[in-house]
């Protein structure tokens, strides 16, 4: 008579995908809330530290740059030394980052403070995105075991979307009634409650035993950096070209890695053919390299990978959510950035008394993440595809509504208004938090952080795109707006191209 299988082990491993769960939502609601909750204690910071605009400009800069750079360095780190020890790593370094934020006594210091944190947030997303990826693989929910990867990293990005819709307001309030430094200090007990549910979440890293492309890690970093820095003042060239240089330096190392590791063996065996032992007359289980393997082993394990898979560039589905993800995080940082503008020119309001008509918005951005988590991976692109148009005609409206507002008609900017940024917010939520999910669905689970840290690096880098769209006239919601419909119209194109080739080959 047969036992019945225990379910100890089932039940273990979904209370361990809960803290899991736990600890990426906690973690990513950690750094949402810090981004959005610090920017109306700007005037307040530089009001109190005595610093310039410019110099205060770089409390959120130097953040960006930290984070938008580091992210593909930390999400392979992740796949290489364990995705829970550096969601754990990069938990400790936004902590004790923000606590030194809310400590510095001068402006210089706080920017370097905020460069940390940004290394901190740049471990802490795109690893435990992957941990999310690992440990509720696709597939799960049909065996009744929980949800999916890319259903719990939805989940997670609904949470962090909370910190969307009350970090504005929770900034303002802070630092009108209590300090600037409050809204460091807050994120001191959410990073230190993330730690404790990661140290229950299962470890997992990717079975590699290549080290780190260290070549590759520092010439992609700078040349992230370099980018980053040129997309926030277009009209200094110097950046644009350091970001090439370096990104041709690192092209010229991921191709001198990737040539390391061809098989040793193939090389040695088309340059030595063994002819003069028949094939029939090898005893059995003889290996033409026998009595070198382990040394060939060795070698071939010291010789670092590179840091980039180049199958990924060629994973059409990836390419094709990142690039869109890229277009859709710039449209909402420009939509986050005017609106708040078009409704106090329309109803005459101040533009710090504007935040409570951005509930509306922020709570529609907010409920793309888990929106986009109940997408079916093989959808994911043609949801992808009808958000943008949707996004991109929403915008335009809005657009119209403020040239209405900035031609004179008062009260322009009214119900139509906040009616159109709702629908856009909603269609850029969904879109941002596909580029997360769907993109974790169609790359392997071990290069799940290598994929994760890409993502978020081309989406965080580009954010600047949606501020410096106007030009020297401001933020514009109409070169947003034609990306969205351009994007959409590339990408609908190359779904009728597949879809054609499709039926060809049939």
């Amino acid at each position: 008579m047969s036992m019945p299988t225990p379910r100890f082990s089932s039940l273990s491993t979904r209370r361990q995908a809960r803290w899991a769960l736990a600890a990426v939502a906690t973690g990513a609601f950690c750094v949402q809330l810090d981004s959005f909750a610090l920017n109306p204690a700007l005037p307040v910071i530089r009001a109190d530290l005595h610093g310039s605009a410019a110099a205060t400009a770089w409390v959120v800069s130097g953040y960006l740059l930290a984070a938008g750079s580091l992210m593909p360095v930390a999400g392979r780190l992740g796949d290489l030394y364990g995705r829970r020890r550096m969601l754990l790593l990069g938990l400790a370094l936004f902590a004790a980052s923000a606590s030194l934020c809310a400590l510095v006594p001068s402006l210089p210091l706080l920017v370097a403070a905020r460069v940390f944190q940004g290394a901190g947030g740049a471990l802490i997303m795109p690893t435990g995105l992957a941990l999310l990826t690992n440990v509720c693989p696709p597939g799960r929910e049909q065996r009744g075991r929980g949800p999916g990867g890319h259903r719990a990293i939805g989940r997670a990005l609904g949470l962090a979307g909370v910190a969307t819709v009350c970090g504005p307001l929770l900034g303002g309030v802070l630092a009108a009634w209590v300090s600037w430094r409050a809204v460091f200090w807050l994120t001191v007990p959410l990073a230190v409650a993330a730690a404790l549910c990661a140290l229950r979440a299962p470890a997992s890293r990717a079975s590699d035993p290549h080290p780190l492309d260290l070549t590759g890690a520092v010439t992609a970093t700078g040349a992230l950096a370099c980018l980053a820095r040129w997309l926030q003042q277009p009209a200094e060239g110097l950046w644009a070209a350091a970001a090439a240089l370096l990104g041709a330096l690192f092209v010229r190392a991921e191709r001198r890695a990737a040539a390391r590791q061809q098989p040793l063996e193939r090389q040695l065996l088309e340059r030595r053919p063994l002819k003069h032992q028949p094939l029939e007359r090898r005893p059995l289980g003889h290996h033409p390299l026998e009595g070198q393997p382990l040394k060939h082993q060795s070698l071939e394990r010291r010789s670092p990978a590179p840091l980039l898979d180049p199958s990924l560039f060629r994973n059409r589905p990836y390419v094709t959510l990142t690039a869109a993800g890229a277009v859709a995080n710039a449209a909402t940082v420009a939509l986050l950035y005017v609106l708040p503008l078009l409704l106090s020119r329309g109803r005459g309001w101040p533009v710090p008394g504007a935040e409570p008509a951005l509930l509306a918005a922020a709570a529609a951005l907010a409920v793309g993440g888990p929106l986009a988590g109940r997408v079916r991976p093989a959808a994911a692109v043609r949801v992808m595809t009808l958000c943008l148009f949707t996004a991109g005609a929403a915008l335009c409206a809005l657009g119209w509504a403020g040239a209405g507002v900035e031609a004179g008609a008062r009260g322009g900017a009214g119900f139509p208004a906040e009616a159109a940024a709702t629908v856009a917010a909603a269609a850029l939520g969904v879109a941002g938090g596909l580029a997360l999910t769907g993109t974790q669905t169609v790359v392997r689970r071990e290069r799940a952080g290598e994929a994760s840290g890409v993502t978020k690096a081309v989406m965080t880098v580009t954010a600047g795109l949606g501020l410096t769209a106007g030009g020297s006239a401001g933020p514009s919601l109409v070169i947003p707006a034609a990306a969205c419909l351009v994007a959409a119209c590339l990408v609908a194109a190359a779904l009728v191209r597949v879809r054609i080739r499709r039926q060809g080959r049939q």
